[in-house]
């Protein structure tokens, strides 16, 4: 929805008083967070470089606080910033192409320079430049940490101050990601475009890596007071979303759309009063959210009409998800359904902490005993030395078989491994309580 104008027809805010001033701001503030995104799009289709291209917005936003107070705020704010921010791009690639064509004539005079030639668009690019933003902040070029906070910095909206509070790093060393990537990219000439062809499932994976990392670190938080954060995972639901709308075919960009509606779903049930995790099975599934669920199956019923194989990774994840979004009880979930989806997930892509899950699953689906030698076949997993569900989920069983004091060191040695605060409590909690 555009934000409706502080001033009405024929008045500014001057005419207002002082507290119109104080009104336009927010609204300028309001309006660059919402449209921020897509003004840094369009501006790096022009300029080719996300880094001028985010300057370009800034100074849009910088443009407005000058202007709107004075002028009232327009009618389609966004569409102000935008035109704006491509004008004055516009202008910087005309000052380059004046100083290239001097270049270009000192350089042919001497018989030095030719004309590059240029590369034929894909026969299947998707022209949209919020798309090509966000492949180009995920990039493989960036490390995985870079990746994140540069896309939630172009495609979030968040400041770097936000972005070191959600992972609890020093904000300088966000800025220092942030800045660096921006070099990486302009270094390395990284085209600002969708790739095509063979490329484009590689990259693709990059972008839902991205955004579910995201995602996992406000569902779950690994370090911290708080075990949950919820503002992280609404950009990534929102983040998802825009990404399924601009690339409708891809089943699992849909896939992983479904999965983090499915999840997201569960946030209001998965802490006590006193923000302590509640275990899945312990959930009030009354508050859970029908309307995410509802989005969530609509996700995923999209993923599989217009997947042409077998699912992918996110689509899998999000069936497993389903399965304990549409159990009004605990007791009512198909776990021989989850089990058999995490053997198809493990065989797609192998994964210790698949396994894991899939024991779990086989815990409930054939008891306890059927899954502990499946467990205990992971103890001897590096990827899993200091992973503290790996003791976590041994506990439990052991506490289900009636062996306690072995489940009460499980627990315990699980708690020591948690970095989480609120997790490592309850864990320790439950070893106090031999299993139970």
């Amino acid at each position: 929805m555009t934000p409706q104008p502080t001033a009405g027809p024929g008045e500014t805010d001057q005419t207002r008083g002082a507290g119109g001033h104080e009104r336009t701001a927010g609204a300028v503030a309001t309006v660059f967070r919402m449209e921020f995104p897509r003004v840094v799009a369009g501006a790096a289709r022009i300029v080719r470089d996300v880094g001028i291209a985010e300057e370009l917005a800034q100074d849009a936003l910088v443009a407005a606080l000058e202007q709107w107070p004075r002028d009232g705020v327009p009618d389609n704010p966004g569409a102000w910033l935008m035109a704006t921010a491509r004008h004055r791009a516009v202008d910087l690639v005309r000052r380059r192409e004046t100083y290239a064509r001097k270049l270009a004539g000192i350089g042919r005079d001497a018989g030095l320079v030719t004309a590059p030639p240029e590369d034929p668009p894909g026969p299947d690019d998707i022209d949209d430049d919020l798309l090509r933003l966000v492949f180009t902040a995920c990039h493989p070029a960036l490390s995985a940490e870079a990746r994140t906070a540069l896309t939630l910095r172009l495609l979030g909206g968040l400041t770097t101050a936000e972005i070191a509070r959600a992972f609890l790093v020093p904000e300088a060393t966000v800025a220092q990601r942030i800045v660096r990537a921006k070099r990486t990219l302009a270094r390395k000439n990284v085209a600002f475009e969708v790739p095509y062809g063979p490329d484009r499932e590689a990259r693709l994976g990059s972008v839902l890596d991205v955004i579910y990392l995201i995602f996992n670190e406000g569902y779950a938080a690994t370090a911290g007071d708080d075990w949950l954060r919820p503002a992280l995972c609404e950009d990534a639901v929102r983040l998802a979303r825009v990404l399924s709308a601009l690339m409708p075919k891809e089943p699992e960009v849909h896939g992983l759309t479904a999965l983090l509606e499915f999840q997201a779903s569960r946030t209001a049930a998965r802490t006590g009063p006193d923000g302590e995790p509640v275990l899945l099975k312990d959930q009030n599934r009354a508050r859970w959210n029908r309307m995410l669920i509802t989005r969530g199956t609509a996700a995923l019923t999209r993923a599989d009409a217009v997947a042409s194989g077998p699912w992918g990774p996110y689509v899998l994840q999000a069936a497993i998800a389903a399965c304990h979004a549409h159990a009004y009880r605990y007791e009512e979930t198909d776990w021989r359904r989850i089990a058999a989806l995490y053997g198809l997930l493990a065989a797609r892509v192998p994964s210790p902490v698949v396994e894991l899950n899939r024991a779990v699953a086989v815990s409930m689906a054939e008891g306890p005993e059927a899954a502990l030698p499946l467990v205990d076949a992971l103890s001897a997993e590096p990827a899993l030395s200091a992973y503290h569900l790996l003791p976590s989920v041994r506990g439990d069983l052991l506490a289900r078989l009636g062996r306690a004091d072995e489940a009460r060191q499980e627990f315990a040695r699980a708690a020591g491994l948690a970095t989480n605060a609120r997790e490592r409590e309850m864990l320790r909690r439950r070893a106090e309580g031999a299993g139970g």
